[in-house]
């Protein structure tokens, strides 16, 4: 048995799996932690790899494409504290990183373990239920509806139709995306027979994120529901699928009407905003900067994360 302990986590193999064990370290991501012990199985993995640095090093798994839903769902966007696949190694611990290497690359080999993708989940995702509040709403998955509820953060034109319940049966899609830059993140449905053309700020089956310490969380919901989904390289991959295209907003249908819903009618979106001037870039910031204010004032953000956001707004000012 192979097996490295450091702050940032411990990981152990026995020939057979990976157990990847999060630290209490406070740089460990909140995802890590919520996310607890993985158990990874040899034959979901690509390979491993060990890179020294002059202060710490980094031990990095690579999966097999496909095996992971939480992968699948973030399309590899999670960053370094909470990437589950990677260790912080210090550097009195690179001989212990480097046999912990050569040990599961020889069991891979042994095992005639290939690197091809899969086409069936080979980690189970997050347990469920599952509920996570972060950006504009709550998003809450109990393995068989996603719901969907609204804050007083969110968009008027989308908290106006009230919380949303979509069966897992109706759902194609699932992805999540981190805020970077002045571009916000989301977590986002693609609803089969009902597609949107709304940005996640107007869309329905969206929840917006801005940048905050819970976002990652909502990767969570996003892997648990793509667990339970048809694997995309399996059968019936190649079917015809729905693009949800980022451009203006289209009002949802009303069942019974004749044509479009009346502004500020049930169902009704707001039409996306233009491309933003620098004028109004400046204003957005500034709006950006009181809502922090506020979202301080009430408690919604800690001190720390108050000032880490604000500074990250005064960077792009």
């Amino acid at each position: 048995m192979a097996e490295i302990i450091q702050k940032d986590g411990t990981w152990a193999f026995d020939g057979d799996a990976l157990r990847l064990t999060p630290g209490r370290d406070r740089n460990v991501g909140l995802l890590r932690r919520t996310l607890g012990e993985l158990v990874v199985p040899l034959a979901a993995l690509a390979g491993v790899s060990f890179e020294q640095g002059r202060k710490a090093g980094r031990l990095r798994l690579r999966l097999r494409d496909g095996a992971d839903p939480l992968l699948l769902a973030t399309g590899g966007r999670l960053t370094e504290p909470n990437d589950p696949y990677q260790l912080l190694v210090e550097s009195d611990r690179y001989g212990v990183a480097e046999y912990f290497v050569e040990e599961v690359r020889g069991a891979l080999l042994l095992d005639q373990v290939p690197p091809d993708p899969v086409t069936e989940y080979l980690l189970p995702g997050p347990s469920v239920p599952l509920s996570v509040s972060a950006g504009d709403g709550t998003a809450s998955f109990d393995g068989e509806c996603v719901r969907l509820e609204w804050n007083w953060k969110t968009e008027d034109a989308k908290a106006a139709a009230g919380a949303r319940t979509v069966p897992l049966a109706d759902i194609a899609a699932v992805e999540w995306l981190p805020a970077a830059g002045l571009e916000n993140g989301h977590l986002r449905l693609t609803v089969r027979n009902a597609p949107t053309q709304a940005p996640p700020k107007y869309d329905p089956n969206a929840v917006e994120l801005w940048g905050f310490k819970k976002d990652p969380l909502m990767a969570l919901v996003a892997a648990a529901v793509q667990a339970r989904l048809p694997h995309p390289s399996g059968p019936g991959a190649g079917a015809p699928r729905t693009e949800t295209v980022h451009t203006e907003a289209v009002p949802e249908a009303v069942p019974g009407a004749a044509g479009p819903p009346e502004p500020g009618a049930p169902g009704w979106l707001a039409p996306a905003p233009a491309a933003a001037t620098a004028e109004d870039e400046h204003d957005a910031l500034l709006r950006r900067l009181r809502e922090l204010g506020e979202l301080h004032r009430t408690g919604v953000l800690t001190d720390d994360e108050f000032s880490m956001a604000k500074q990250a707004v005064l960077k792009r000012m």
